[in-house]
């Protein structure tokens, strides 16, 4: 089944997060850090069509797992989105330049969650 993987140590984030998944057709995994993230992912690597990563986050935080993400070949090719209370230029700017397909920053509505969940697979509206 096609799936969001959504990290993030906020349980109530993976839940909204999960909601808009459900809403365009999409299961949900959850990994609350970067390095449970990349574990997920390894287990789940033919199942998972989108990453959303928060950055700030213990053990691992999301630029290093976008950065192993992104290096690594099996998972290189998964669009990363990041879902972050970031909003500095600087951030941003690095997030992009590693790889990220798109930026949402904490707060958002669901909608424009959803919406950018769609742009980033590539689904269109």
């Amino acid at each position: 089944m096609a799936s969001v993987l959504s990290v993030d140590d906020s349980r109530i984030m993976r839940k909204m997060i999960g909601n808009a998944a459900e809403a365009i057709g999409y299961d949900l995994l959850e990994a609350e850090d970067g390095r449970k993230g990349l574990d997920v992912l390894e287990a789940n690597i033919e199942n998972v069509d989108l990453i959303l990563l928060d950055i700030n986050m213990p053990v691992m935080n999301g630029i290093e797992m976008l950065k192993a993400v992104k290096t690594d070949d099996r998972f290189k090719d998964i669009p990363v989105m990041m879902v972050t209370t970031e909003t500095s230029r600087a951030s941003i700017v690095e997030a992009i330049k590693i790889g990220a397909a798109n930026y949402v920053c904490k707060p958002f509505t669901q909608e424009e969650l959803t919406t950018k969940m769609v742009e980033s697979l590539g689904m269109g509206l």
